[in-house]
């Protein structure tokens, strides 16, 4: 099995953006430590407070964000920093070439139950044209990504990552804690009949999106013998598409603030979107590819179906052609 850095190099990744990639990994290993300690090492449990999206923040989710932001902003090559925990975009080097976001722990509900969790990471250049602290630094298209990733915290720890390329999957080998390629080529398989989402907000969905729900659950011979497979952390769920193939949803609702759906553009679907379609996956907000969409804000959400081509489309076709 190779290891990480010979696999970027050959795949000809600038030492700079190896480097930066490799403090995120050294950051992520000390996560799954603290992960693995669970109730021993008196992470678990809420905070008192509240995150700039307004959900109640778990004190490992706190750690995580602390850990990644002071990695990071020790790193020469890093301008700016955003984070799913901070307000606005955090100042690095004036000088560097890298501006980072991420989501410290993805599925942060599942902490307590021992479920699936993972850091979700993305990487652009930084843009001459603002200042180096603005949060306009961020405001980036997907398809101007450098490097997409996320660390999957479970009973193994996994790296799931492109570059630009192929979307791979890499194993941390705890003999001597690198990662190794596990998976050179990771790809979403074209039609699958499982589905993940979360079925308790079907009183919330547009009349096509339950529509939709409803040919899948009842009505459609294309989707006999369909399954729901729902972790309630979106980072699972995109690895296990990855894995064997797949839709996930989280489309937009008629609750207040959810017009536009939950998952944030940025950090969120933006990364697992680059994944999915370097796998030869689909992945959408209202018909359009999300990695065309121009944000105009740090923490913008969007609606997301993304994973086996052949559902996404039919999801489209459905909801937003019908």
């Amino acid at each position: 099995m190779k290891r990480l850095i010979p696999v970027l190099k050959n795949d000809g990744v600038e030492t700079d953006l190896i480097m930066l990639i490799r403090t995120i990994l050294a950051t992520s290993k000390e996560i799954a430590f603290r992960v693995g300690q669970g109730e021993l090492a008196g992470v678990l449990g809420s905070t008192l407070d509240e995150n700039i999206q307004g959900e109640v923040q778990k004190k490992l989710d706190v750690i995580a964000n602390q850990l990644l932001k002071d990695m990071l902003l020790e790193e020469d090559s890093v301008a700016a920093i955003a984070s799913e925990e901070e307000d606005h975009a955090v100042p690095g080097n004036p000088d560097g070439r890298y501006i980072v976001a991420f989501d410290p722990l993805d599925g942060s509900s599942n902490i307590d139950v021992n479920g699936q969790i993972g850091t979700i990471f993305t990487i652009y250049a930084k843009r001459d044209d603002v200042p180096h602290d603005s949060d306009e630094q961020f405001v980036q298209a997907g398809i101007k990504q450098l490097c997409a990733g996320y660390v999957l915290y479970g009973p193994s720890t996994l790296l799931v990552m492109s570059t630009g390329g192929p979307t791979r999957c890499y194993t941390l080998d705890l003999t001597h804690g690198g990662f190794l390629l596990t998976t050179p080529e990771m790809t979403v398989a074209h039609e699958s009949k499982e589905f993940a989402v979360n079925m308790a907000n079907y009183r919330y969905w547009h009349e096509t999106i339950q529509t939709y729900l409803d040919n899948v659950l009842y009505a459609s011979q294309a989707f006999e013998k369909s399954s729901m497979r729902w972790s309630a952390a979106m980072v699972g769920d995109i690895h296990r598409i990855l894995s064997r193939g797949g839709t996930f949803l989280y489309p937009e609702d008629k609750r207040a603030g959810n017009d536009n759906g939950k998952i944030r553009l940025l950090y969120e679907a933006n990364p697992l979107s680059m994944l999915i379609e370097n796998a030869r996956g689909q992945a959408s907000a209202r018909g359009q590819r999300i990695l065309t969409i121009e944000p105009h804000s740090l923490h913008q959400r969007v609606a997301v179906v993304m994973g086996s081509s052949s559902a996404v489309a039919f999801f489209n076709r459905t909801v937003y052609e019908s």
